[in-house]
């Protein structure tokens, strides 16, 4: 999405820029298509590495001879480092987007990607983290780059924005009564996301506030996921939780909720806290990554994998008078508004860039 938003962005030459995706790209292709700008599929397996997939790629930068190959996640940086250094290209700027500690996320083949990654980190012309979070992990993981650059996540202001119509229009396509609290979640089905902490924070609210509702948005969650519909229903929630999967409607959905929640392991910077912020939604985030410096004085920090924090957390939002909670979402627009409209962001990417190409 990060990669989508900058290529959108009107800071963004998209004429000088293309898109390689490892595997077969997805919904992300296809929107950043739609902005004219190419994307070339190597359709790689995940978890099978593919020699034929890195020629292909050697062959490719040979072709368009990009004067900076910015890659985007880890076994991306590790592919890209060595097609980059066959291919000639003469700067490579890893992207890390990720800040947790959690041993089960660098297990099998992404812990040895990142442990090769940590050996040879001082070969790309640059490593980006977007948070501090992220740097002082990876610098703790043996990261040794000649150059660090921390440039968080941007958001639109203008996609994601208060929208009083979204707010009554998604209760009536949901079936759920009008002035009913919407807690929401978005993220894929991933450990890292922790949905198990979500939920039972679900039923502990559901407790003490029965007409609450809980909105979970993303890949995989969906009702065909035995693991989420057997944790509701073992919660006796059902009624209350609205699984929609993946949709392309987000902004709008998230302008709909009272509160939003991040109730992430880890993350480098939640996007999510953003989006919700910059729709004026106030934001309930565990204390992962960057979230508290993001949030700031707008929403409230929980420590992770707290399920009473977590529901204790909602309840003071949706305890506020309503002009109050209004008020906190509009500070906390502001504070994306201030600090991390995409603009801003693109332009840094956009001056690292530069500075990377120019250097002999």
């Amino acid at each position: 999405m990060m990669v989508y938003k900058l290529l959108r962005s009107s800071e963004t030459d998209r004429a000088q820029s293309s898109v390689v995706s490892l595997t077969s790209g997805g919904v992300i292709a296809e929107r950043i298509r739609a902005l004219g700008v190419v994307v070339v599929s190597l359709d790689m397996r995940r978890g099978f590495p593919n020699p034929l997939a890195l020629l292909r790629l050697v062959l490719l930068l040979r072709r368009q001879r990009p004067a900076v190959l910015q890659t985007w996640l880890y076994h991306s940086d590790l592919l890209g480092l060595i097609a980059g250094k066959l291919a000639g290209v003469p700067a490579v700027a890893w992207n890390i987007r990720c800040s947790t500690t959690d041993e089960r996320y660098f297990t099998g083949l992404t812990g040895r990607v990142v442990r090769i990654l940590a050996k040879y980190s001082s070969k790309p012309a640059a490593v980006v983290v977007n948070s501090e979070a992220g740097r002082t992990i990876h610098k703790a993981m043996g990261y040794r780059p000649r150059r660090w650059e921390v440039i968080p996540n941007g958001f639109d202001l203008g996609a994601y924005l208060p929208d009083p119509d979204a707010y009554t229009d998604v209760r009536e396509e949901l079936g759920i009564a009008r002035g009913t609290p919407i807690v929401g979640l978005v993220a894929r089905f991933d450990p890292l996301k922790d949905h198990a902490t979500f939920l039972s924070a679900s039923g502990l609210l559901h407790a003490t506030r029965a007409g609450a509702h809980f909105v979970l948005v993303g890949w995989q969650v969906d009702r065909d996921n035995p693991i989420l519909v057997d944790q509701i229903d073992r919660l006796g929630i059902r009624e209350n939780v609205h699984l929609l999967g993946e949709r392309q409607d987000i902004a709008r959905l998230t302008a709909a909720f009272d509160v939003a929640t991040c109730s992430s392991t880890g993350e480098g910077f939640p996007n999510i806290v953003g989006e919700a912020m910059a729709c004026a939604v106030p934001v309930v985030s565990t204390d992962v990554g960057d979230a508290k410096l993001v949030v700031g004085e707008t929403g409230i920090i929980v420590p992770p994998s707290d399920p009473g924090a977590l529901a204790a957390g909602w309840r003071t939002i949706l305890d506020m008078d309503p002009h109050a909670r209004r008020e906190l979402g509009s500070q906390a627009r502001a504070r994306i508004s201030s600090h991390f409209d995409i603009d801003r962001i693109a332009k840094q990417y956009g001056a690292l860039y530069r500075d990377l190409s120019n250097q002999k």
